[in-house]
């Protein structure tokens, strides 16, 4: 008995001594787990901050690249993945960097210059430049801002049937214009950037309907056209709504308006660039235009996925391509493409009414600027009131919503190459951008973009007339 107390005793001396001589390998043990969980803290800590960071800097190029995908520009796509299936998915890859160049020179002039496009095209080239290129560019913006606020209507009018079409577009041709006129900017630019996550209804529909991968890879990367009619002007259709005149104006003005918030009050101050503004423009311009062509992408996969493998090919407006997902695709899919074409209505609308004006009032030396209250810009605020009008009121003389886009596509073909000749000519002067002109390729990719539309423009008025 004393034997097998003496031997438990000795037991529990040695576990003490284990255990004293364990106590600094468990306290390091501890230290370092510690440290491990704050150092994946600090990480993430420091991931949030450069995602923060990544989004505070997003404005201008953002807002502009969702805002070519109006419901106008979804109908467009709309009609491609019905139409060819996954044939034409190429487009998306292709248009992206010639979109971007665009931009880019867009922007670049705003921030180099100090004035928007329509300023800088008045000071460099003759009046009867600048008042085609205005008149034209207003005549395409109303149309398609009559086009864009009717699909508004009808998307709600399919998940809402008791709401009326008049109503529905009365309230959202006057829910824009308050916001306009009266939200200050930097919180109506606040409320547009947020509008961008709405696009994110294209993705998730996307997911919401069975796809063929092999299908999508084999079109995303290898182009496939069918030389007919029909379907080159579908093609010039895409160009003239991703490489659109009135994305270049809003550009190169919205880039004005962010300066002036950062107290850039004249044009003195406003003039010259530094490399970091550049750089930070550049991120900016280019992922907006990366997350137009995506939805792009993720549309014409719906529609081909959906619609097209069903037989179901005559779609001549977004909210059609939504009320044809339901039977097939269900009701979320259908939901979430009807929210899209509000969302981006609301985005792309006021957009296209306040290029139209910024190119009016600079061209006639007006007052301008979103930044500005109504009584400091009465002629701005009033073309922008006007365009919006006659917009509403073009949905109820007779003419119908594709005719409309018919003839924005007519109008936009006959200006756009136009103002493309005089952006590039500009970005690569030294008298316009002063020392930050473009590389002798990214002039090159200039002349290109401009020769394509060109090429697009004639294809287009070519194939409606003739």
């Amino acid at each position: 008995m004393l034997n097998t107390l003496t031997v438990f005793n000795n037991k529990s001396m040695d576990e003490r001594i284990k255990e004293i001589a364990s106590a600094p390998s468990i306290a390091l043990e501890k230290g370092i787990d510690i440290t491990q969980r704050i150092g994946e803290g600090a990480v993430e800590i420091t991931r949030a901050k450069k995602a923060r960071d990544f989004w505070s800097g997003l404005g201008p190029g953002l807002i502009t690249g969702a805002a070519d995908d109006d419901p106008s520009g979804i109908a467009t796509y709309s009609q491609t993945g019905s139409q060819y299936g996954y044939q034409l998915l190429w487009l998306a890859g292709f248009t992206f960097p010639l979109m971007a160049i665009v931009q880019e020179m867009c922007a670049r002039i705003g921030l180099t210059t100090g004035r928007g496009l329509a300023g800088n095209i008045r000071i460099h080239y003759s009046k009867r430049v600048l008042y085609t290129c205005a008149l034209f560019l207003f005549i395409a913006n109303t149309l398609n801002i009559g086009a864009d606020i009717g699909a508004m209507a009808k998307a709600i009018e399919l998940v809402y049937p008791r709401f009326n079409f008049l109503f529905l577009t009365i309230f959202f041709t006057f829910f824009c214009l308050l916001l306009q006129i009266f939200t200050p900017y930097e919180k109506y630019a606040k409320y547009l950037k947020y509008l961008v996550f709405v696009l994110l209804s294209y993705v998730a529909t996307a997911f919401l309907v069975h796809i063929d991968i092999t299908q999508v890879i084999t079109h995303a990367i290898i182009p496939s056209i069918t030389f007919s009619k029909d379907q080159l002007f579908l093609i010039t259709g895409i160009l003239g709504t991703t490489i659109s005149p009135y994305l270049f104006f809003w550009q190169t003005s919205h880039e004005i308006e962010e300066e002036i918030v950062h107290g850039k009050t004249t044009i003195r101050l406003r003039e010259g660039v530094t490399d970091q503004e550049l750089k930070n423009m550049r991120v900016d311009v280019w992922t907006g235009m990366f997350v137009s062509n995506l939805i792009m992408f993720f549309i014409i996969t719906t529609c081909a996925a959906v619609l097209f493998t069903h037989g179901i090919t005559n779609i001549n407006s977004a909210a059609d391509a939504a009320a044809a997902l339901k039977p097939f695709a269900g009701n979320q899919a259908f939901l979430l493409f009807a929210l899209g074409i509000v969302g981006m209505g609301l985005l792309a609308v006021p957009v296209l009414a306040g290029s139209a004006a910024y190119t009016v009032a600079e061209s006639f030396k007006w007052p301008s600027g979103l930044y500005r209250k109504l009584p400091q810009a009465r002629a701005f605020y009033g073309v922008i009131i006007f365009s919006m009008l006659l917009g509403l009121l073009i949905n109820f003389v007779g003419i119908n919503p594709i005719k409309m886009l018919i003839y924005s596509a007519v109008a936009n073909g006959l200006v756009a190459p136009l103002i493309l000749f005089l952006i590039v000519q500009m970005t690569s002067s030294k008298r316009v951008v002063k020392n930050r002109t473009n590389h002798p390729l990214l002039s090159l990719l200039g002349w290109l973009v401009t020769g394509i539309m060109v090429i697009s423009g004639i294809a287009t008025i070519v194939s409606l007339f003739f």
